[in-house]
């Protein structure tokens, strides 16, 4: 065979293994484990106490839309929520405390910690304020959230109703993102695919899998796990904070629970390419641990999985290379059908699928770019801070120099 026949047969082979062996991920029925009430009909006093922590830096845009759905939860027991504002330029404080007059429903706190001190990012020190603040309040739980999600009436009733019957340390639900634009059309859904890739749900919700992660911007932690685990001392300085998380519950002995969301949406915006560049650029190199060899693997993987199978099917019909051309079209076949549940469950067209090699070929260059910016010494820039890299060191984010 020829040299692009053996790469499109190495395409093929990797498509049938991820098919059938990393954990069904493409498969998108993973959503709440089934569960029952606490307190079974008898009142209030079984279901436990719940304090909502919500980090926000300049989200004045968001709040509107998602804090008046925390406020709103149709919560049995008793539930508080905390909105830490981590030094907001445009009144997110103030916004959020006029929203908790206008809406009422569950108190709200509303407190500033303050610049974090060297060594955390700004949106763990945050947490760990909000954290003190509630564990004044002898919680059951603490649910982590984003200031751009938006919760369903039911969503915290049905969080705790899951890892009480389910025994789970930590459930967290992937928010359905904004998919709106053509950019957030053709990459959104690609993103949520590739982490499900990276990170197979079934795995994490496995006692004993060694398999961890969790969606940070919809995380119900049990109070004594986070004890246990440290949270958030001990991944204070991470950027990928909800996977360094759910591996230090891991670590500790927690039972995880990672699945989709039905009723938690991000309101987030990413209308331009350029806003989905930065949202992935800004960590891809992190998730590779600041390893070149990573890179050049996770580059080279991309190449072979997704982009050699329309490749080698164009060059083995322009050169009559059968074995070639049959393989890649398989490969390509076996991608697009892996990609299709993904969409339907964005309520998306399903001609986009075959369009997932164009859209791997943007994340190999988002993930190439996040390096680059890593050693240019801009490293993972958001909202005015950039931070630490592995040796210590920080820079400014580049509106600061």
């Amino acid at each position: 065979m020829s040299a692009v026949a053996w790469t499109a047969a190495g395409s093929l082979a990797a498509w049938l293994w991820l098919l059938l062996g990393q954990g069904f991920f493409w498969r998108t029925d993973v959503r709440l484990p089934p569960h029952r009430d606490p307190a079974d009909g008898t009142g209030r006093g079984h279901w436990p106490t719940v304090c909502v922590v919500v980090p926000a830096r300049d989200e004045a845009a968001m709040l509107p839309e998602s804090l008046p759905s925390l406020l709103a939860q149709d919560y049995p027991g008793r539930a508080e929520v905390f909105l830490v504002d981590d030094g907001s330029t445009d009144g997110t404080g103030e916004l959020a405390r006029a929203l908790g007059e206008q809406h009422g429903g569950l108190p709200l706190t509303v407190a500033s910690p303050g610049e974090p001190p060297p060594g955390w990012t700004g949106k763990l020190w945050a947490v760990r304020h909000g954290i003190g603040l509630a564990r004044a309040r002898d919680p059951g739980y603490l649910l982590l959230t984003d200031a751009d999600i938006a919760h369903g009436p039911e969503s915290l009733r049905e969080l705790v109703a899951a890892a009480e019957t389910g025994g789970f340390d930590l459930v967290s639900q992937m928010a359905r993102l904004r998919v709106r634009s053509v950019w957030e059309r053709l990459v959104v859904p690609a993103f949520v695919y590739f982490f499900a890739q990276l990170y197979p749900f079934r795995r994490i919700g496995r006692k004993g899998s060694r398999t961890a992660a969790a969606a940070g911007g919809c995380v119900l932690l049990r109070a004594d796990a986070a004890e246990r685990a440290r949270i958030p001392d001990a991944i204070r300085h991470a950027v990928i904070d909800d996977v360094a998380l759910a591996r230090a519950v891991r670590r500790s002995g927690g039972h995880l629970w990672l699945g989709l969301a039905e009723r938690v949406d991000s309101v987030r915006p990413y209308p331009r390419l350029a806003d989905l560049w930065r949202m992935v650029a800004r960590s891809a190199y992190a998730q590779l641990r600041h390893q070149p060899l990573l890179l050049l693997g996770t580059v080279a993987g991309l190449a072979l999985v997704y982009l050699a199978p329309p490749l080698t099917l164009v060059a083995g019909l322009a050169t009559g290379d059968a074995p070639a051309a049959a393989a890649g079209a398989l490969a390509w076949l076996l991608m697009t059908v892996t990609y299709l549940p993904m969409l339907r469950y964005y309520r998306q067209p399903l001609w986009l699928a075959p369009l997932l090699p164009g859209t791997a070929f943007l994340y190999l260059l988002m993930t190439v770019d996040s390096a680059v910016r890593h050693y240019r010494g801009r490293g993972a820039a958001w909202k005015g801070r950039t931070y630490a890299r592995p040796d210590g060191t920080a820079e400014p984010a580049p509106e600061q120099r």
